[in-house]
């Protein structure tokens, strides 16, 4: 006696997937009995309609969230923000950015570190050379020009108050060389 075939979608014999070569499908449909083959073209149709029937729904469905957002007055754009918003966040909850945060973050205060740690060293060679025996000898042939130029002050003051009175001096002779040159 042979064993019961199981019947319908617990079928063990394999069915051709779509786009499997026609004459294997043609093959299988010889195998089956007339009584097989009603049974699965019942089952089609039926499969058929259910997917009929679910596009429908589905269509339904969209059609009434679209109302309801409209009734909310959700649109694109709005939509479009929120849906970046939420990718924003999922993306910002993730392992890999948080690490990739903390690492930037690090990294930030180690060069913030370096800055600080360059402008020290900067300043303290602006100091050296302030307190160099060049730098030392130039303020001081800037301060004999400054007494030479400016005459009533007396000599001393910092290296910036010597360098905007020398300047002045320039200023003031241009002037009066201009003046001389338009009354002649």
């Amino acid at each position: 006696m042979e064993p019961p075939r199981d019947q319908g979608l617990l079928r063990s014999d394999s069915i051709p997937e779509v786009g499997e070569d026609a004459a294997a499908t043609v093959g299988m449909a010889e195998t089956l009995s007339e009584e097989e083959q009603d049974e699965l073209r019942k089952e089609l149709a039926k499969v058929e309609e259910e997917i009929q029937t679910l596009s429908q729904v589905l269509a339904a469905k969209e059609k009434h969230l679209a109302e309801i957002k409209r009734k909310l007055g959700i649109n694109s754009l709005q939509e479009l923000r929120q849906n970046i918003t939420k990718s924003w966040q999922d993306v910002t909850s993730t392992t890999a950015y948080k690490k990739t945060s903390e690492t930037l973050s690090q990294a930030g205060q180690k060069a913030s570190a370096a800055f600080s740690s360059v402008g020290s060293v900067i300043t303290k060679k602006f100091e050296d050379v302030r307190n160099s025996p060049t730098f030392k000898s130039f303020e001081e042939k800037v301060e004999s020009l400054k007494s030479k130029v400016g005459g009533s002050k007396p000599a001393g003051g910092d290296f910036g108050e010597v360098l905007n009175s020398a300047a002045n001096a320039s200023a003031t002779e241009t002037i009066a060389e201009q003046t001389q040159e338009e009354t002649h």
